[in-house]
C-alpha cells in the first residue's frame, strides 16, 4: 500500500522514532535526557505533563472515531454487577435488564446498519454487566459498538463483545465522561450503583444548565430509581425546578426506549 502523501515538507516523527532505535548505544544516548520527549514514558507521565495527557487522551478517541466515521451514539449505562438470569447458577431481581440492554443494543444496531454503522452506534463504558450486554446485542447484530474503559486499582479489562478498533481505555475520568457526550443522540440508563448515579445526574446537570442540549434521556425501571430517588420531594423542596423533572423519562422495555427515540421532539 502506498503511503499518502504528506501535508507538510518536513521529515515524519515516525521515522525519527525509528532512527532513534539505530543508534550507538552509549552512556549518552542510554541517559534518560537522550530520550525523544514524546517517547519518553517517564517524563510524559510526570505531574507537569498533566495538561499534555488530558489533551491526548481526548483527542485519540476523537480521531479514531472520526476515522471510523462515528457520527452519533447511543450511550447505554448500567450496573457492571448485573449478569443475566442463571449464570453463575444465580438469579438477582435486577438480572432480566441484562436481556434488555442487549435486546436494546441489537434494536439500536439494527438501525445503525441502515445507515452504514455510522450513525446510532452503541457506546458502553466497555466493562461487565449492563455494559457487556450493550455491546453483545450489538456484536449480535453484526455491528460495531463503542467501549470506554477504564484503568481502576482493582482489574479492569473489557469485555468480549466491543469491536476492538472502538476499544478505548482513559486513565482520567473527566475525559471519559466527556466522550459518552460528545457524540449522544440519546443517553439509556438501566440500575446501577455509584457509578451509574455519578454519570446520571453529572449528564443531567448539563443538560439542565443548557451546557448540553437536550436528548433522549431515560430511566430504565421506574419502580427502582423512584426507589432510590425521591424526585417529587426534590422539587417539592425547591432543590430542582419542577421542569426539570421533565428531562428524563422513565421506560421499562427496548421497544417503548425505541419508541422514544425515534418520537423525540426536543422541547423548546
Amino acid at each position: 500500500m502506498k503511503d499518502e502523501p504528506r501535508s507538510h515538507p518536513f521529515r515524519d516523527s515516525t521515522e525519527d522514532v525509528a532512527a532513534a532505535d539505530r543508534i550507538p548505544d552509549t552512556a549518552q544516548t542510554r541517559a534518560p535526557a537522550y530520550r525523544l520527549a514524546f517517547t519518553d514514558t517517564d517524563f510524559m507521565t510526570r505531574e507537569e505533563l498533566r495538561p499534555v495527557r488530558l489533551q491526548v487522551e481526548l483527542l485519540k478517541p476523537q480521531l479514531v472515531m472520526d476515522e471510523r466515521g462515528v457520527n452519533s451514539t447511543i450511550v447505554i449505562m448500567g450496573s457492571a454487577r448485573i449478569r443475566p438470569a442463571g449464570q453463575d447458577g444465580s438469579t438477582t431481581p435486577l438480572a432480566h435488564w441484562y436481556d434488555e440492554a442487549r435486546k436494546l443494543a441489537r434494536l439500536i444496531t439494527v438501525r445503525s446498519l441502515e445507515n452504514y454503522g455510522r450513525e446510532m452506534v452503541v457506546m458502553t463504558g466497555g466493562g461487565p454487566g449492563i455494559m457487556e450486554a450493550g455491546n453483545r446485542g450489538a456484536h449480535e447484530a453484526g455491528g460495531q459498538s463503542i467501549g470506554l474503559n477504564i484503568v481502576l486499582p482493582h482489574e479492569q479489562a473489557p469485555n468480549a463483545y466491543v469491536t476492538p478498533d472502538l476499544c478505548f481505555n482513559f486513565h482520567y475520568f473527566a475525559i471519559r465522561k466527556m466522550h459518552f457526550l460528545m457524540r449522544a443522540r440519546a443517553v439509556c440508563i438501566f440500575p446501577g450503583g455509584f457509578g451509574t448515579l455519578d454519570e446520571m445526574f453529572e449528564s443531567l446537570t448539563l443538560i439542565q444548565t443548557g451546557r448540553m442540549k437536550r436528548i433522549p434521556f431515560l430511566l430504565f425501571g421506574r419502580k427502582f430509581w423512584e426507589s432510590i430517588i425521591n424526585w417529587q420531594a426534590l422539587a417539592e423542596a425547591g432543590a430542582i425546578s419542577p421542569d426539570d423533572l421533565t428531562l428524563f423519562r422513565f421506560v421499562e422495555t427496548a421497544e417503548e426506549a425505541m419508541a422514544e427515540i425515534d418520537g423525540w421532539d426536543q422541547p423548546c
